[in-house]
């Protein structure tokens, strides 16, 4: 195949693909801002609106290990073709559901579980199809457009969800996503997801192992990977303490500080600016020598603006103080989530074979969100037990203190062996200075 007709195509991929995420995105968001307020406000409770955080979790920790065996023996364009097909009909089933007998809890939880294994499926296959439909050379602007894409849909969907929730109907947002996920799939059938991929193609859909050996296969070549390794570790506890903000920050906002929807919506805003300024600052300088260490400081910074979410509910503070404040902290959030996300989805990208992407990257998804289900369950019983900043400051603390013990800089030299050689240089280089004073 022609070289240039290659890079043609893939170029095409590379903002097929970004304007694809931006639409089905922009659905998603916009649903799942409506959903949150109806179970907040209907129930005032933080357990109930983790319950469904949990139905969004949960499907996808337990079956994204089978999702990356899938992916790896069978045609990933067709994956994600009948992951946004299902999608589709599961938005249509709810609106019929709502407008014939109305939005219950049970249906909003039942459809998220399902939205859940869909998008399992679907991102598993385009994240391990990455290197398939991009040239290596554009694999961190590929990234940080796709997240770019997703930032700019998160931009705007709260701030039209606000605008939208008390002046319209449940049905519309429905709408939105349906007509939202419905583009997304005529987009993503244009796309060949085997241009680069360097998979063996007698493999696709022929290989004589169970589902099960095939996992196996996966977790055996992990193993080697030790610098993967360390990642899951961190994702692990990382993931598990971010429940307090992922149950808290809604639960605060709506339920505590009795924000307008409008300008709750406009501080998530915020947090996809800082995410699309940062995507952007990616998306155009070269790529991060040592992924670990910046990801390290990146998440110390999240340790330090989760506790800092805390302070408007110690102090008495004005209405549009507390607006402006919470703008700042979810724009600093934001661009923090991309410092920590970016290089190691990049390393990842271009270390791990393509036969094994679909089970590794399912492994690390799994590995990463098996905490969290208890994390959700569990703050949202702190949140309505403890007043929310003591369960903030104190998660924070042990997020910092977890990350300076799981990355401390002996495991980041020998994660990066380079650290190690600059280190030694300064260190020659400090005691040459010191001999000629």
């Amino acid at each position: 195949m022609d070289d240039k007709w290659k890079v043609k195509k893939a170029t095409y991929h590379l903002y097929t693909f970004m304007i694809s995420k931006l639409i089905s995105t922009f659905g998603a968001q916009i649903y799942t801002f409506a959903i949150s307020f109806y179970i907040l406000q209907m129930t005032g409770s933080a357990a109930s609106f983790a319950t469904n955080l949990i139905c969004n979790i949960l499907p996808r920790a337990i079956l994204a290990p089978f999702a990356g065996a899938i992916t790896d023996r069978y045609s990933k364009k067709t994956i994600v073709i009948c992951s946004q097909i299902a999608t589709t009909l599961t938005i249509v089933g709810l609106l019929l559901v709502t407008l014939t007998t109305g939005l219950s809890l049970l249906s909003i939880y039942v459809t998220t579980c399902i939205l859940s294994v869909t998008s399992t499926f679907s991102g598993i296959a385009f994240t391990s199809s990455i290197t398939g439909l991009i040239d290596k050379e554009r694999i961190q602007k590929a990234m940080s457009l796709n997240q770019m894409s997703i930032s700019f849909a998160a931009v705007g969907s709260p701030a039209i969800g606000g605008l939208l929730y008390g002046t319209v109907q449940i049905p519309v947002f429905l709408l939105v996503y349906m007509t939202a996920s419905i583009l997304a799939l005529i987009l993503e059938s244009t796309m060949n997801f085997r241009l680069f991929s360097q998979q063996k193609e007698e493999k696709e859909g022929k290989q004589k192992d169970s589902i099960l050996e095939s996992i196996k296969l996966g977790i055996a070549y992990l193993k080697l990977q030790p610098v993967i390794v360390l990642m899951l570790w961190i994702g692990l506890m990382v993931n598990f303490l971010f429940g307090a903000f992922e149950v808290g920050y809604s639960y605060i906002l709506i339920e505590k500080l009795k924000m307008e929807p409008q300008h709750f919506g406009l501080t998530q805003g915020a947090f996809s600016v800082g995410m699309v300024v940062m995507s952007l600052y990616f998306s155009i300088r070269k790529e991060v020598k040592f992924p670990l260490l910046v990801s390290k400081r990146g998440i110390l910074a999240l340790g330090v603006i989760m506790g800092a979410i805390s302070f408007p509910l110690m102090s008495n503070l004005t209405y549009n103080f507390v607006f402006a404040y919470y703008l700042i902290i979810m724009f600093c959030f934001g661009s923090i989530i991309m410092v920590i996300n970016t290089p190691l989805q990049v390393m990842l990208q271009k270390t791990i074979d393509d036969d094994y992407k679909g089970r590794v990257f399912s492994i690390i998804e799994t590995m990463s969100m098996a905490l969290i289900p208890l994390g959700m369950v569990m703050y949202g019983i702190l949140y309505d037990l403890f007043p929310g900043q003591w369960v903030l400051l104190l998660s924070a603390a042990f997020l910092i203190l977890v990350v300076l013990v799981l990355a401390r800089p002996s495991v980041l030299r020998k994660a990066h062996p380079e650290l190690a050689e600059n280190h030694l240089e300064i260190a020659v280089k400090e005691r040459e200075m010191k001999l000629k004073i």
